[in-house]
């Protein structure tokens, strides 16, 4: 049974919905969000699986508005990432499966090197994400592009997790050849399309603790609403220093997932 809205105490709502808004924020500007959203959930004692569906709930929402405001932007090449979204589908899946044979290990291993050579990289080329010369591309070879990182990152999702978005970003930018802005637009309907199959997912089995994933939602909706704004006014050097960042929050996340298996 699904408990009432009135058995969340005054005091849960004060300490998570703030850090809710945070993620959002985050995640609508360098992706990562759930690197804080998920442990705050945690915090308040529901179980591993109802903490999931939760932050997928409340995320899912955050990520619609943020993707809505980037698309009347102009700033998402529609086709391209419908084409990464669909991959990242079939990914997403694959990953899923894959984790239920296979231990994560390896994959937690080759993050603990690859992530600060990632951040490194961006620090000292500082082009990078800088311009957008994605129209150089051929089509074609933009699709396939595309559709190897949706079904890349959308394994790396269902089988490991965390910082989908950020490391998103990564691909979209550098190989892709977007900028920060226009890669992070696109990244949402991708990180749009594989959250709501996993809300569809958590919703069917009961794992989603509405009295604090509804009021999340309001709150995840209002950082994204924010970052986005942000990321509209600000553009690709302030993306840049929130990816940085996200990035950090992502080897902190790998590595006490390593410490504390």
């Amino acid at each position: 049974m699904i408990p009432l809205l009135s058995q969340v105490s005054s005091a849960d709502m004060f300490l998570v919905l703030p850090f809710i808004f945070l993620a959002g924020l985050l995640d609508s500007i360098a992706g990562g969000g759930g690197l804080i959203s998920l442990p705050t959930y945690w915090s308040m004692g529901i179980s591993p699986h109802m903490a999931l569906g939760t932050n997928k709930f409340s995320s899912s929402w955050g990520t619609l508005f943020s993707t809505g405001r980037y698309l009347r932007a102009g700033m998402i090449d529609i086709p391209v990432a419908l084409c990464s979204a669909v991959a990242a589908l079939l990914g997403s899946w694959l990953g899923a499966r894959v984790a239920l044979l296979a231990s994560s290990a390896f994959l937690n291993y080759l993050l603990i090197f690859l992530i600060p050579a990632i951040t490194v990289l961006t620090l000292i080329k500082k082009d990078i994400g800088q311009e957008d010369k994605s129209a150089s591309l051929k089509i074609g070879l933009k699709y396939i592009l595309a559709a190897l990182a949706g079904i890349s990152i959308g394994f790396y999702d269902g089988f490991f997790g965390p910082g989908t978005g950020t490391l998103l970003i990564i691909i979209f930018t550098v190989l892709l050849k977007y900028d920060f802005v226009k890669a992070n637009a696109n990244t949402k309907v991708v990180n749009l399309a594989s959250n709501i199959a996993a809300v569809i997912t958590f919703g069917l089995a009961g794992k989603i603790y509405y009295p604090i994933a509804i009021p999340g939602a309001i709150f995840g909706i209002a950082g994204n609403l924010v970052g986005s704004s942000l990321v509209i006014k600000k553009g690709n050097r302030f993306i840049r220093i929130i990816f940085v960042t996200a990035m950090l929050l992502l080897l902190t996340r790998i590595i006490i997932d390593h410490v504390n298996p």
